[in-house]
């Protein structure tokens, strides 16, 4: 008797780029490796690419061997080894990411009906390849700065995972395990994703929308819900800051009251506390973003750049144009 022949659900390209994380790449690969073990057939299949064939360093310093080049994929795209999905496996520095072959390749791709989808901060070469214009799409927390001030037209979220059409992104680390679990259940059904997750030790899919980040109350050990709620406010007015006087009828406290409040809950001033995390968003656009300066403070709401330098070198100890050159040096090294 013939056995009983299966057709493959999808096959997928997973596309390593220098310094990609290894954590995503992993929790995106290894559920489909469960799903085809439940399933008892090959109904995922994949391959790993480079630019150039040769292995890819992870961003742990681990190298990883692949299949094929961009020159074979490419070879591959009108026959029968087609990939249905592509899958952009990146990580840190990924803003210097600059290939025109790859961002070419990805775009004819994705005309040919291929689903297209970013591990990490694979969203931000997803971008710079044209195609996430007016599209949703979720990367790293601490890369969301930069990507929002490089890639304006982009509607980009905090969220765990994004699927816009047939564009597929992710926050990176384990919420690579959730887009794909998402994956399976649309291709299958809730069951195999259950069994799937019982393989994997996790109880439960996540929401596209849950917190990348942990809640403010656990971040800063903070209990008082009048504070955590004018740091959420803060976080929400980087740019133009609030004045005391609004956070205060926000609130529905005097300006005293929240000076009080934040001399015990946080050790300092609500001013000093609102200039830090303008300072901290500051710092991640001058390292992810080739912004100017001043266009950097203008950003973050300091009125001119003379002001943002001298706070910045009061908080880190070296001026806005030295945190470029020592990022340089550091990436060049």
């Amino acid at each position: 008797m013939n056995a009983v022949k299966h057709p493959i659900k999808r096959s997928l390209v997973f596309f390593l780029v220098p310094d990609f994380t290894m954590i995503a790449f992993a929790t995106a690969l290894d559920p489909l490796r469960s799903a085809n073990r439940m399933l008892g057939y090959e109904a995922y299949r994949w391959r790993l690419a480079s630019i150039d064939g040769k292995p890819v360093r992870a961003s742990n310093y681990v190298e990883c061997a692949v299949d094929t080049s961009l020159e074979e994929e490419r070879r591959k795209m009108s026959g029968p080894d087609r990939p249905s999905m592509v899958v952009v496996c990146s990580g840190i520095n990924v803003e210097k990411y600059q290939n025109r072959s790859a961002f070419a390749w990805l775009r004819e791709e994705y005309n040919r009906g291929v689903a297209i989808g970013g591990l990490c901060t694979g969203a931000h070469i997803l971008a710079s390849a044209g195609l996430l214009s007016n599209k949703r799409c979720a990367i790293h927390w601490e890369n969301l700065p930069g990507f929002s001030e490089a890639f304006p037209k982009v509607n980009v979220f905090a969220d765990l995972f994004e699927v816009d059409q047939n564009i597929y992104t992710c926050a990176g680390g384990t919420a690579a395990l959730d887009m794909m679990l998402k994956l399976i259940g649309d291709d299958f059904d809730d069951n195999l994703v259950n069994r799937v997750c019982e393989q994997v030790l996790t109880d439960r899919v996540r929401s596209p929308t849950d917190r990348q980040r942990l809640p403010l109350r656990a971040r800063l050990g903070v209990q008082n819900s009048k504070v955590l709620t004018i740091i959420e406010l803060m976080e929400a007015h980087l740019s133009e800051p609030l004045s005391l006087i609004e956070i205060a009828d926000h609130v529905d406290l005097s300006r005293r009251q929240i000076e009080r409040l934040f001399r015990t809950e946080m050790g300092r001033s609500p001013a000093r506390y609102y200039l830090e995390i303008r300072l901290d968003r500051a710092r991640h656009l001058l390292i992810q973003s080739s912004m100017p300066v001043v266009e950097v403070a203008v950003a973050c709401g300091f009125v001119s750049a003379s002001h943002f330098s001298k706070c910045y070198r009061e908080l880190y100890a070296r001026s806005p144009q030295q945190e470029r050159i020592d990022r340089k040096q550091l990436l060049a090294a």
